[in-house]
């Protein structure tokens, strides 16, 4: 199966820059662990947090490869990651 060079030159982009958010995100999840602070506010803000941050990821390469579908799967996701922050922070408060 031939992946077309838009999605493979994506994917590349994805695999480069994920893993260094995921790593920021997951070094403030730590941190709020360590302060003690209550699970679902420290979930919250780390779901909240990475949602943005993908959002980010996503808003920079929005101009070349918006009629993706790797590209709309991985803002649905990014979206649905913000939402479950926001609500786990209003459970929280």
């Amino acid at each position: 199966m031939d992946m077309k060079e838009e999605t493979r030159i994506l994917r590349d982009y994805y695999l480069f820059t994920l893993p260094q958010v995921s790593v920021f995100a997951g070094a403030v999840l730590g941190v709020l662990f360590v302060l003690h602070l209550p699970i679902l506010l420290s979930l919250g803000v780390f779901s909240l947090l990475y949602g943005v941050l993908l959002l980010i990821i996503h808003a920079i390469v929005y101009p070349q490869f918006h009629p993706n579908v790797l590209y709309r799967v991985g803002f649905l996701g990014s979206v649905t990651m913000v939402v479950i922050g926001l609500y786990l922070l209003y459970l929280a408060i």
